[in-house]
């Protein structure tokens, strides 16, 4: 007997299944898919990404389905259109042998009239992103009043992107004896907050620990200068030559801008963020699919669609914000029982965000140095050599031997084999050989808990600009995104000011106004050396007589207003902030 016709699954999806290639199920698979099938119950699910949980609900989601009926009776919902798109599709591979079952895809970026001419016709499976589905409920497009399942898929990112509200909306037009199913990676408080308050009596089905990475995969993190975090992410690439990666950013703008720096240096890579359109970022993975591309330079939300089994690397060019957002990110290798490698590049002040991440996943970061020029010499050159040795004789050449026989036949077979090998050796060889050591000396005990330091800032705003010192901690604050407790010492001049933030918060204060612009004006900061108090303790007042206190602009203007501010930054996209650099590090 087949091993998943052993759980319970109909003829007809075994068949699909088997001719999908599938042919042991999964852990998650094994526990869900028999509970989902024999009994009419709500469910928690927590799996690490690429684990199976698409089948895991999909086999049995379908078996319950009345495929005769057109009436809507499973609702999903996933929290990017790459993940809706990839789920239909599945569940077209899954129901391929099931006549009359036809599951409909609901996402923003697309014709939303041409959605709902789709469910008009018949959807017994509605696969939806939240914003859209509660759009089409509001226009009245879509009926889920008698849906009998469910599901809430990667529920942890969707509540990450701020979906709470939206579910919460949608789950109300939904009958109340319906069953919900809850899938995810991590189980943070939101998650078991919305699994107490929409579900009765969830079973719950934990594969490996709550939170914790796939043991397929190991972690590795390398300290450097904020500067040299590029520099770091080439020699990381040029010292895996086989490697098939995802890289992470925090923001489109840094996703962006990696991908043309790989590209500009001769990388076969590509980005993959939210402002490219729906063609471009299936052309995107397409090409990565095909290996056309081996470094995907991605935001958090886009690769939620990325479902490749082959990725030898994952890259995290940046730390997430979320630290569960990293068990996600390191769940896109080492899947179908595959190992794969999750590297961290970090500077000094974020290596305490390591022992974090180690608390929520359960597993060790390895210390590794970056490597040297000539350890990436060696690398390439026995990578050549292998390549060589495995290559197929392509006997077209034959006719063509002669000619080159007498072009070499003064050399020795050693100085053949010298020459040839130099050609790829002095392409590294004389990139790297004037390369420092990227790698900075980094105690890790030093680095953890020492937060005490403050560090005083130099910035070319003040009362001119309708500042005083209230108005500015606000501003920097909303800027910044850190909290009030973290800025202290705000003194506000009559053309510039002076403030002061936790230590750990110096590079993402200079990378955030590393271009940002007031009104046109470029808005400058930099690390001061004035300590903005005497020895009284006393805000010090400017050479003029003027006081701390602001004076408002005669035309209203409030600073706090994000809008009278213009950045190319991007702080609402791929889940964070931008690469934090020092000032001295741009030079």
């Amino acid at each position: 007997m087949n091993k998943f016709e052993a759980l319970g699954l109909s003829e007809a999806i075994v068949k699909a299944v088997n001719e999908m290639g599938f042919e042991t199920p999964s852990e998650v698979q094994e526990k869900a898919i028999p509970i989902l099938l024999n009994e009419d119950t709500d469910i928690v699910a927590l799996a690490q990404t690429g684990t199976g949980k698409t089948a895991a609900f999909g086999f049995p989601l379908i078996e319950k389905i009345d495929s005769k009926s057109r009436i809507t009776q499973g609702l999903i919902l996933s929290p990017t259109r790459e993940l809706c798109l990839q789920i239909t599709n599945e569940f077209k591979n899954y129901s391929k042998f099931i006549p009359g079952l036809h599951t409909v895809a609901i996402y923003g970026g697309a014709s939303i009239t041409d959605q709902a001419k789709q469910i008009k016709r018949g959807a017994q499976v509605i696969v939806a992103t939240p914003g859209r589905m509660q759009d089409m409920i509001n226009r009245k497009m879509v009926d889920i009043s008698q849906i009998s399942y469910c599901i809430l898929d990667e529920a942890d990112e969707m509540l990450n992107m701020g979906f709470y509200e939206d579910i919460n909306a949608i789950l109300s037009h939904t009958p109340k004896e319906k069953n919900t199913w809850l899938f995810s990676a991590t189980m943070p408080k939101e998650v078991s907050t919305i699994a107490k308050r929409f579900m009765r009596n969830p079973v719950e089905i934990t594969v490996g620990h709550k939170n914790t990475g796939s043991k397929n995969v190991s972690h590795e993190y390398y300290v450097v200068n904020s500067r040299d975090r590029y520099a770091a992410l080439k020699r990381l690439s040029d010292a895996n030559p086989d490697i098939f990666s995802v890289i992470f950013c925090r923001t489109k703008r840094d996703t962006q801008k990696v991908a043309e720096n790989l590209i500009e240096d001769g990388y076969n890579a590509a980005a993959l963020h939210g402002d490219l359109s729906q063609n471009q970022r299936d052309l995107v993975m397409k090409s990565f699919r095909n290996r056309q591309i081996q470094m995907l330079v991605a935001t958090d939300v886009a690769a939620r669609g990325i479902d490749v089994d082959d990725i030898t690397h994952v890259i995290n060019y940046q730390l997430p914000d979320e630290i569960e957002t990293y068990t996600h990110r390191s769940g896109r290798t080492g899947r179908a029982g595959k190992s794969g490698v999750s590297m961290v590049i970090v500077s000094k002040s974020e290596v305490r965000k390591i022992k974090s991440v180690e608390r929520i996943i359960k597993q060790n970061f390895e210390k590794k140095d970056i490597p040297s020029g000539e350890e990436i010499c060696q690398v390439q050159l026995f990578h050549l050599a292998n390549d060589i040795s495995k290559a197929e004789i392509n006997h077209e050449i034959d006719s063509y031997l002669p000619s080159i026989n007498e072009v070499l036949e003064d050399f020795s077979k050693e100085e053949l084999i010298k020459k040839f090998f130099s050609v790829e050796f002095s392409r590294f060889h004389n990139y790297y050989k004037k390369s420092k050591d990227l790698n900075t000396s980094n105690e890790r005990e030093s680095s953890f808990g020492n937060d005490s330091g403050s560090t005083r800032y130099f910035i070319n705003v003040g009362e001119k600009d309708g500042f005083d010192w209230m108005t500015l901690k606000d501003f920097l604050k909303d800027i910044l995104e850190i909290g009030s407790d973290s800025l202290s010492r705000v003194d506000v001049k009559e053309s510039f000011s002076f403030f002061n933030t936790n230590a750990e918060h110096q590079e993402r204060v200079l990378s955030v106004f590393e271009d940002f612009k007031m009104e046109g004006r470029k808005v400058n900061v930099e690390i001061s050396k004035d300590s903005g108090r005497n020895r009284g303790g006393k805000r010090r007042r400017d050479n003029n007589g003027g006081g701390f206190k602001g004076k408002r602009r005669s035309d209203g203007f409030k600073p706090r207003s994000k809008s009278r501010f213009e950045s190319s930054d991007d702080r609402n996209s791929g889940g964070g902030r931008r690469d934090k650099r020092k000032r001295s590090d741009r030079k």
